[in-house]
């Protein structure tokens, strides 16, 4: 079931059925380069991840499954995160590299700030990512968020923080 609908995409919850999408997603060391995560040791690992998710069952919303409306291929992961012990609601995302510079992180994360307003009703939303990743503070800044601060951020020293409010 699709939880959110754009021109190319579909955003849907995470299925066991894509651990195997994940491990490979996350073995390229340039996906994962300024994300301050680790590879998954195995498609295993990757599928305990996926049934350990527990973020739709407490907060009603989580990353979402990324897939191309027209091929129907996972091509990675956008979506809300609650961090209730630092107060705010960040916005993520994870492509496949043969997928960047198409417009669809932009698209997906896009539909989430959307959906964050609109359906959930949040005032305001965060993104995150290190100083040096370039293409994500890009997308970011596409979407209408405002620098911040900088800070450390889950593993990442060099961290910035953008937001935007509802208006």
């Amino acid at each position: 079931m699709n939880v959110l609908k754009t021109p190319r995409l579909d955003l849907r919850k995470f299925e066991t059925d894509d651990a195997s999408f994940f491990y490979e997603m996350n073995s390229n060391p340039e996906v994962i380069r300024y994300t301050g995560d680790s590879n998954f040791e195995s498609v295993a690992d990757a599928r305990q991840f996926i049934e350990n998710y527990d973020h739709y069952s407490k907060h009603g919303y989580g990353r979402w499954t990324v897939v191309l409306r027209q091929t129907g291929e996972p091509i990675g992961f956008c979506g809300l995160k609650n961090h209730p012990d630092e107060g705010y609601i960040d916005l993520g995302y994870r492509f496949v590299q043969k997928h960047w510079r198409q417009g669809y992180t932009t698209e997906a994360a896009q539909a989430c700030v959307y959906y964050g307003f609109h359906h959930l009703g949040l005032n305001e939303i965060v993104g995150r990512t290190a100083e040096d990743n370039r293409g994500s503070i890009r997308v970011l800044e596409k979407i209408g968020m405002k620098f911040w601060k900088h800070a450390p951020c889950e593993g990442i020293e060099n961290s910035v923080y953008y937001k935007i409010t509802k208006t």
